[in-house]
């Protein structure tokens, strides 16, 4: 019985990725319809955008540290919660400053998701299982990215653009129903590891300025903050690419656009489950990890010939390894800092470095936007293929072994 709630737990949390990046992209895809009928600018637009990166941000942090203190289930349940009731209001705005409040609390309640996830994951999963459960865990975003476009487009042209957002919130607050109602008795990811980790498990837990004087927890974050842009990139500029460099119709772009997104949320499972099938197979948890993210740094290193290819359609197929790469990555990223830190500070680090990312995100996009202004893509693809085994060789010098003794460490 333990064993099938802990995969209906993991099944929801599938769910509720998937809806915090279909939730965050309804609005891009409407915002044309609300400017029109509530005068919304396109400077008030890129306001709005970025009250949601803020508290995006900040709330990857605080509510990662926050997840640590209460635990998955309540962490999660809030974060949801608050993003879906943020989802329902957006349908009920009637000017500039609702949206701009609105778009500040669904910020705040995603924040919270990918540290809730991998919490819950910790919670429920030991060292053998918990790259793939990682992987299905978050790749029900890549698959929200997938739904969204044509989601949207259905609702809006049935019911109107209101209820794309009303929809989508009260299924999230029927997720939250069925999330509390559960019962998380016999944790089985803490029971398999504490055998191996148990001064760990005796510890009374980790301060916010011992988790910061790691070096590990300080790389781990200089990784993400190297890395979500290139992410970010892939998210936001490869529509404006398709549209001005290959001179695709909307519709055209809507073909092939979901098709990197499909990849990235297969080899979020994939890459999970090579990991774990590396440590059925006797490899050490270590040399699990690095040597599928080392594998995903090095498909990266098509993404220069995006550029170069004469057919689309071959370009979209390196985007989509690009992606599928990212997927390997991810999940053996987030896996390894739960490797790492445990049961007491696995959030904080993967909300630290999710806001870092963000930051990130947000310092970087202008300088892509001069880029592409000025010169072409082609120095933005380069970057990309470059930048993840530049991270994976940072790491490979700074973090030898992931290695829950790093934890013992901090706790003496």
């Amino acid at each position: 019985m333990k064993a099938k709630i802990r995969w209906f737990i993991l099944i929801l949390v599938f769910i509720a990725t998937g809806l915090n990046f279909l939730d965050r992209q309804v609005l891009s895809m409407t915002i044309i319809k609300i400017q029109d009928e509530l005068n919304i600018t396109d400077v008030q637009y890129g306001i709005i955008n970025t009250s949601f990166l803020i508290s995006y941000a900040l709330m990857f942090t605080i509510g990662g540290r926050l997840i640590d203190k209460i635990g998955g289930k309540l962490g999660l349940a809030l974060s949801v919660g608050i993003w879906s009731t943020a989802s329902v209001l957006h349908g009920v705005i009637t000017g500039f400053y609702h949206l701009l409040a609105f778009r500040f609390l669904l910020g705040i309640g995603e924040g919270g998701c990918f540290p809730g996830a991998a919490k819950t994951v910790y919670e429920w999963f030991g060292r053998k299982e918990r790259a793939l459960a990682n992987g299905i865990a978050i790749g029900g975003s890549a698959i929200g990215a997938v739904v969204a476009p044509p989601l949207t487009i259905l609702i809006s042209s049935t019911y109107g653009w209101r209820w794309t957002f009303i929809i989508p919130g009260l299924f999230g607050i029927l997720w939250v129903l069925a999330w509390v109602a559960i019962s998380w008795r016999n944790k089985g990811g803490a029971t398999q590891d504490q055998e191996v980790n148990a001064p760990v498990e005796r510890a009374e837990g980790i301060s916010f300025r011992e988790i910061i004087k790691n070096r590990s927890a300080r790389v781990l974050v200089l990784m993400r903050f190297l890395l979500d842009p290139v992410f970010y990139f892939l998210m936001f500029w490869v529509p404006k690419y398709l549209s001005e460099e290959r001179g695709l119709s909307f519709d055209r772009i809507g073909e092939l656009f979901w098709i990197p997104f499909m990849a990235l949320g297969v080899s979020n499972i994939i890459g999970g489950w090579i990991s774990d099938k590396l440590i059925a197979n006797n490899l050490s948890v270590n040399a699990a990890r690095k040597w599928v993210m080392g594998s995903a740094a090095l498909l990266t290193l098509i993404a220069p010939f995006i550029s170069r290819v004469s057919s689309v359609e071959l370009a979209v197929g390196f985007m989509a390894i690009m992606m599928f790469a990212h997927g390997f990555w991810i999940t053996n990223y987030i896996t390894a800092i739960s490797d790492i830190f445990g049961k007491y500070a696995t959030s904080t680090v993967v909300g630290l470095s999710g806001t870092a990312g963000a930051l990130a995100g947000v310092l970087v996009n202008p300088l892509i936007g001069m880029v592409v202004q000025n010169y072409s893509y082609g120095p933005l693809w380069l970057v990309a293929g470059i930048m993840y085994p530049l991270t994976f060789l940072i790491m490979l010098i700074f973090i030898p072994n992931l290695n829950p003794l790093a934890v013992r460490v901090l706790l003496r």
